[in-house]
């Protein structure tokens, strides 16, 4: 970044960083100690389709790693569209098992990268439910490199007192997105 840059307030965008991914487990644990949210099992990957062959193949190949892991148990990945167009990849796991759980985020993520559709790549997210069955997704916005908490409530709404108290109890764990204008609803994310 130049002078004129900072001068002009503009700034680099952040590079994603994947591994920030697996510090979920240790933010699953302050959740759960705090305020007592556990894991579902449940992580979700969100791309941006595009037609064509080499993008079909990808995600075939995508479905085929992680459905060739012997401790899913049989769990399938789904693949799914949703209602503006984005494409999710849902996998599951048993939800003691959330390292794991983390690795099929990962990979899925790495493989899009690699193979350049890293641009298409929006979002992953991993589920949580209280005593109450309350759901809380932990957000990954892959192009920020930041996660941010998103709680909804029936008929669309959002509970934003959930959600920045878990701001404030995960922000040790989890590089957290300080633009709350970024907190985008995930409405209908598979998964959650």
């Amino acid at each position: 970044m130049g002078f004129l840059d900072s001068l002009l307030g503009r700034s680099k965008p952040v590079k994603p960083d994947l591994d920030q991914l697996f510090g979920l487990p240790s933010a699953a644990i302050t959740l759960q100690a705090a305020i007592g949210f556990t894991p579902t099992g449940a992580g979700s990957v969100c791309f941006a389709s595009i037609e064509g062959g080499a993008f079909a193949q990808v995600q075939q190949e995508v479905g085929a790693l992680l459905d060739a892991d012997s401790e899913r148990a049989g769990m399938p990945v789904e693949f799914s569209r949703d209602d503006y167009g984005y494409s999710w990849l849902l996998s599951r796991r048993d939800p003691d098992r959330l390292p794991a759980l983390v690795s099929d985020l990962h990979a899925v993520n790495t493989v899009l990268q690699d193979t350049g559709f890293g641009p298409q790549l929006l979002c992953s997210l991993a589920s949580f439910r209280d005593a109450e069955l309350r759901p809380l997704a932990l957000v990954y916005l892959y192009k920020r490199g930041t996660f941010y908490p998103f709680a909804p409530l029936p008929g669309q709404k959002r509970d934003n007192p959930l959600e920045l108290q878990v701001k404030a109890t995960i922000k040790d764990d989890l590089r957290i997105e300080h633009d709350l204008s970024r907190w985008f609803p995930l409405w209908g994310a598979p998964g959650l």
